[in-house]
């Protein structure tokens, strides 16, 4: 029996796909596949403008040239406008893939004709066979094998440069059958509010903080099911009747990362951590002398504590159990840039990842704008005509989602673009432009986490806010609110509410209840990191709001949304909770809820703590707008 053939590499398009199934049908909010950016060859556009019967029998070169046909026009367009269309002007329309800067084989053929992904295959293959992923079997008779298929992906560094060539090989989970291939499928992964609380903690305490990778992460997973496979293409056995019969979890499997974070848990949980109650994914170890943070997001792992020795202890230990590739100090997380600052601050960047998006649409050179829309902007669903090709306005506005993580300044834009991606309008793209054009002016800007005082408590901070029957379509209102840890913001969110509120006070006070509950949760999660902390603030900008948190009046007004304000007023009585007016002007949350002008957005943009890497750097400004 001839030995099985395995490669894997991840269908990661966004730095956090792999928890994720593979599918073969793409979904309309992932970026363009790369078979779409093939562009036009002169040969073949040529081939497809002129007519066969204008081409002569011999050529000499006293032959005419041929003339191109010109584009048909229908018969009954009689219409006085001259268009590109009758005058012949054709453009051939080129679909860019985002966020891949190099292409990619689209089929196996390719990447076996080609030196280094064949050279990448083989090794993925072999890694599978070591790993002792499957058991070549006759097939069974009542049970169907699932699909399997290569995908490829070039691994870059922080500067566009090629790390390495990739190849996986990805079961087909969508074949599979609920409750004969697979039961459980949920796998947790950390939260960013996480991250930046530990990171704000790390550099606070002047901690070190390591990053590991996991090779072949999900190939560590133990199915508890039956699974069956067909072999992977182009390394069959030689009797290619037989199938692979799953003894590991392969990337695709809809259990993969469930299997892969169970396994790793268990050895976190054997060298002594404890999983957090309120991040599953996040270990922590504390003695009288000794604290240790482990983040986990799928095979990408943070790691830092008060003993840089325990650390490299613990590194070494997990290499025994699983192939880890030690990265160093934090410099490259999920498509996020740290920069660590002489002062001991953090910067997170994504400065790559947006010159990617740019680039991919050919607007890497647009000039950049103040803000990321304009003040006066309402967007509807109604009012112009519907884009000319909805799967990249999806795709960019999803790439955009992810920019969120370090731009907090563009969350209320990107949220109300994404409202439309049923059915984005011609109105909508220019938005979405306005934020690029935005983004192409600051590509160097990001979030920054500077050091609190240690010998002091921690602050918990939130400000929140609310635009009233904001939107024209349904008049519901937008929540916008923000929390900072020490001096650094950990969490923001700018959202639609999902009723309509009958006031103004009604809307604020819905959008102070949900900042309550998430000041509530990080409050918890410091105390399971055993950090001295103060009594959690909120500042709102309604007086009505701030009264209905300490007393039961406007009785009549807010039996509807009693549950909430019951909710804010027992943590407020029982002093676990302190809400206070802030003037307007000094709402930190405007930014979040609805658009405004230069002159305001600015001075707000700096108080999220939103930078300039170069100028932090002191080196000179290249990135316009800037």
């Amino acid at each position: 029996m001839s030995a099985p053939i395995n490669t894997a590499n991840s269908p990661i398009i966004t730095p956090s796909n792999d928890a994720s199934p593979a599918s073969e049908n793409s979904s309309l909010h992932s970026p363009i596949t790369p078979s779409s950016l093939t562009p036009i060859t002169s040969d073949i556009a040529e081939a497809s403008t002129i007519s066969p019967s204008s081409i002569p029998a011999t050529s000499s070169p006293l032959s005419p040239v041929p003339t191109p046909q010109q584009p048909s026009i229908h018969p009954h367009n009689t219409h006085p406008m001259q268009t590109r269309a009758k005058s012949g002007i054709t453009k051939p329309k080129i679909h860019p893939t985002l966020l891949l800067t190099h292409m990619e084989p689209t089929s196996v053929g390719q990447a076996l004709s080609s030196p280094h992904w064949f050279q990448a295959m083989k090794d993925e293959y072999h890694a599978l066979l070591k790993n002792q992923t499957w058991t070549l079997v006759s097939p069974s008779v009542s049970r169907k094998p699932i699909g399997c298929k290569w995908v490829f992906r070039v691994k870059e560094n922080p500067d566009g440069s090629i790390n390495k060539y990739k190849a996986k090989l990805v079961a087909k989970g969508f074949h599979q059958q609920a409750g004969t291939d697979f039961i459980e499928t949920f796998s947790p992964v950390v939260k960013p509010v996480t991250v930046r609380t530990v990171l704000t903690l790390a550099v606070t305490h002047k901690w070190p903080i390591q990053q590991i990778d996991v090779n072949n992460a999900f190939l560590n997973g133990t199915l508890e099911e039956e699974v069956f496979m067909l072999q992977p293409p182009g390394f069959e056995a030689a009797d290619k009747t037989l199938v692979c019969k799953l003894n590991k979890a392969i990337y695709g499997l809809k259990q993969a990362p469930r299997a892969w974070f169970d396994k790793l848990k268990g050895s976190l949980l054997h060298h002594g951590f404890l999983a957090s109650k309120c991040d599953p994914s996040l270990f922590l170890l504390h003695t009288a002398s000794l604290t240790i943070m482990v983040l986990v997001y799928v095979d990408d792992i943070i790691i830092t504590g008060n003993s840089a020795s325990f650390i490299t202890a613990l590194i070494k230990n997990l290499n025994t159990d699983f192939s880890l590739k030690q990265l160093g100090k934090l410099d490259y997380f999920l498509g996020i840039e740290v920069t660590h600052l002489p002062n001991g601050s953090l910067l997170l960047s994504q400065t790559k990842y947006l010159t990617d998006l740019l680039a991919k649409i050919n607007m890497l050179n647009a000039n950049g704008m103040p803000t990321p829309m304009v003040s006066t902007s309402k967007l509807s669903k109604i009012g112009s005509p519907v884009v000319s090709d909805p799967t990249q306005f999806r795709s960019v506005v999803g790439a955009l989602q992810y920019a969120t993580l370090t731009r907090p300044e563009i969350s209320f834009s990107v949220n109300k673009v994404c409202q439309f991606l049923s059915n984005p309008l011609e109105e909508h793209w220019k938005a979405v432009k306005r934020i690029l054009r935005y983004l192409s002016g600051t590509l160097h800007h990001g979030l920054l986490i500077q050091p609190a005082s240690p010998h002091q408590p921690l602050s918990l901070l939130g400000f929140c806010d609310a635009d009233w029957a904001s939107d024209p379509d349904d008049r519901r209102s937008t929540s916008g609110a923000c929390v900072f840890l020490g001096p650094n913001l950990i969490s923001w969110w700018s959202k639609k509410q999902r009723l309509v509120a009958r006031s103004s006070a009604e809307a604020e006070y819905r959008s102070m209840a949900q900042l309550a509950a998430e000041i509530l949760w990080v409050q918890s999660l410091l105390q399971e990191l055993k950090c001295r902390l103060l009594t959690p603030t909120i500042l709102c900008d309604n007086l009505s709001t701030v009264t209905l948190a300490h007393n039961p009046v406007l009785h009549n007004r807010t039996k509807h949304m009693e549950l909430d304000i019951f909710f804010v007023r027992e943590k407020v009585l029982s002093k676990n909770l302190i809400v206070k007016h802030v003037p307007a002007q000094d709402q930190w949350a405007d930014l979040l809820t609805k658009p405004l002008s230069a002159v305001k957005f600015l001075p707000l943009h700096d108080k999220l703590r939103v930078i300039n890497k170069l100028n932090l750097l002191d080196a000179p400004s290249v990135s316009k707008g800037e």
